[in-house]
């Protein structure tokens, strides 16, 4: 079968040229606005974000964190998939979970005027709250809970499991949706974790 003359054109970018184009599109301070790009789709990269927040590049570890945090910036999710993107080209990754993983996090106030900030290990820096919602997903078959903050833009984070334990610390019985929940505030806004009955 013959390929047409766009499909002969059409190669795959390298990691290291994703790189270059990032760089140019990141000149000046903030993100990327990446919502704004929609080039064409270029092929699968080689590429996989594993649960634990590690990027990988033909199977190796990408050791370089500046380099993690430059393709962190033009990450894109469409239609439940993730790309990497530049004004010009699009690339498929695999993401096992979550893209980011959620560190760390800091407490200012109490109560209902809590704030949680939230750092991850992309060095973005988030407030929980109605543009950066919380919510926890529990195993149908162990029961474990696997708690996610809203990054942007359809990007979650993994909360890492020492920064769970600290959540909960924090949390409390309220009343929501009708019945009691056990939950952490932050931002003005209720986050349950898990119903207040089914605790032990």
């Amino acid at each position: 079968m013959t390929k047409t003359p766009d499909e002969q054109n059409s190669v795959t970018p390298s990691a290291d040229m994703l790189a270059q184009a990032a760089k140019a599109a990141s000149k000046g301070k903030g993100l990327p606005p990446v919502h704004l790009w929609n080039p064409p789709f270029c092929g699968d990269l080689d590429m996989r974000i594993a649960r634990d927040g590690t990027w990988f590049y033909q199977g190796t570890p990408i050791g370089r964190p500046a380099l993690v945090r430059l393709f962190s910036t033009i990450l894109k999710l469409e239609d439940g998939k993730y790309f990497l993107v530049t004004p010009v080209e699009k690339v498929g990754i695999t993401v096992d979970d979550a893209p980011f993983v959620a560190v760390d996090f800091r407490v200012d106030g109490t109560g209902q005027d809590q704030n949680l900030v939230f750092t991850t290990n992309v060095g973005d820096e988030v407030r929980a709250g109605a543009d950066h919602p919380m919510r926890v997903i529990r195993d149908d078959e162990t029961g474990e809970p696997a708690p996610y903050i809203m990054i942007r833009n359809g990007l979650e984070a993994l909360i890492d499991r020492k920064s769970f334990y600290r959540l909960v610390d924090l949390c409390r019985h309220e009343t929501h949706a009708g019945g009691q929940w056990f939950g952490i505030w932050s931002g003005g806004q209720f986050f349950p974790v898990i119903p207040s009955g089914e605790l032990g």
